[in-house]
């Protein structure tokens, strides 16, 4: 969550010689800007506990213009976590003139803080802080091989019990591929049957199926697992809405393609994950949405990092998530040294995570993870330092899937 004020400083707020303003001055913003966001998560103004650190970096005076930036970066029973800066947007140019100002076309960051509010328990309206955090696993993936981690689950036993140690690090989602005897990619009815078996035999968590399967396969191919029936189906399948280059390759995913997955998502009881790799798939998304072939509650999956699709910065997934459609929930994938960085992003925005060997191989840079599950207690880490909690297997069935 964040907030923004911008002020311009007066002559009143020059305290110093050449009308240098205090720096209590710029204390006295990021306290109105904690402020906001104390009343918009908990209905009170609340405390302002401390300052963890505080920094001026560039000087400011009257008749600059400031944009001041909250956001909460942590929860805790009835503390809330806060990091601020201050910009300089405009600057007051007094040897030009006395009424002269120059707008920046790059604001100049003048004041950096971190600091605690606490609202009490006693005055305390709502509870605003994000919803528990679902970790998805994406144990298999389709072009992830054994020569690059060894640690790979390849066989129905294999993903069976790489399920259940993800479940046991805090994941309550797979994300699942499967493969042939090869270890190519396969969409095999029988043998996702058989790595689903494996699955629910040691856990329940909730399987979330692939209909992407890999590059070229079609339309049956890559709806395989939706043939499943009874205790064999999946609770979720992710739905691909739009072409993408692929590295070398191309995604294919051409309109017909995509209402035909679609509708046999629906046929199969399923609810779908929409899997959001560009821009444009939003508005795809939203013409599906319009004309009922997906609909309400949505859940989405933001892919970024793949190579030939949109790339992963937070200036994206801000204006990804800024688009989606009212009441949706979203996730995010980050790809190679992305996953992290992006699933920190994803928690503090009050987002999902996935993590796992499809879409990243290393636990740190170069070292290998030993499969997936210690990504996912990385991640589960992550979010209990963000003061979230990691949803639970229950938890996330309340949270993703439709009823």
């Amino acid at each position: 969550m964040k907030a923004t004020l911008r002020v311009r400083m007066s002559t009143h707020d020059g305290h110093y010689g050449g009308h240098l303003v205090d720096g209590a001055r710029l204390l006295q913003l990021f306290g109105d800007v904690a402020t906001e966001l104390c009343i918009r998560s908990g209905g009170d103004e609340g405390l302002f506990r401390a300052y963890e650190f505080v920094e001026f970096l560039r000087p400011v005076r009257a008749g600059d213009y400031l944009e001041a930036e909250g956001e909460i970066v942590g929860w805790g029973r009835t503390s809330i976590k806060m990091e601020f800066v201050a910009r300089k947007v405009i600057a007051a140019a007094p040897t030009t003139g006395e009424s002269a100002g120059n707008f920046l076309p790059e604001a100049e960051v003048v004041a950096r803080a971190r600091g605690t509010c606490v609202i009490p328990e006693s005055v305390r309206r709502w509870d605003g802080r994000p919803l528990p955090c679902v970790i998805t696993a994406a144990i298999v993936g389709a072009e992830t091989t054994r020569e690059q981690n060894p640690h790979l689950p390849i066989t129905a036993e294999e993903i069976g019990e790489e399920a259940r140690r993800c479940t046991e690090a805090g994941a309550s989602v797979i994300h699942l591929h499967v493969r042939d005897e090869r270890g190519g990619p396969s969409q095999d009815t029988e043998r996702f049957r058989a790595a689903i078996r494996a699955i629910r035999a040691r856990t329940d968590i909730i399987i979330q199926t692939s209909t992407g399967g890999a590059v070229g396969m079609s339309v049956d191919e890559r709806c395989g697992p939706l043939a499943l029936r009874g205790s064999d189906a999946p609770e979720m399948a992710t739905l691909n809405v739009g072409s993408i280059n692929f590295g070398d390759e191309i995604f294919a995913n051409p309109a017909p393609l995509v209402e035909e997955v679609a509708r046999r998502i629906r046929a199969a009881g399923a609810t779908p994950e929409i899997e959001l790799y560009d821009a444009g798939h939003l508005d795809i998304a939203a013409e599906l949405l319009k004309r009922g072939i997906i609909t309400p509650p949505l859940h989405f999956q933001l892919v970024l990092g793949v190579r030939g699709a949109m790339g992963p910065s937070a200036r994206n997934l801000d204006f990804l998530v800024g688009a989606l459609p009212a009441r949706s929930t979203w996730g995010v994938a980050g790809i190679g040294r992305h996953q992290f960085p992006l699933a920190d992003l994803s928690i503090l925005g009050g987002g999902n995570v996935r993590v796992g060997l499809e879409d990243n191989i290393y636990l740190e840079k170069g070292v290998l993870a030993e499969g997936s599950a210690p990504l996912v207690a990385r991640a589960a880490e992550m979010i209990r330092a963000r003061g979230r909690t990691v949803a639970s297997v229950a938890e996330a069935r309340t949270l993703l899937l439709k009823t």
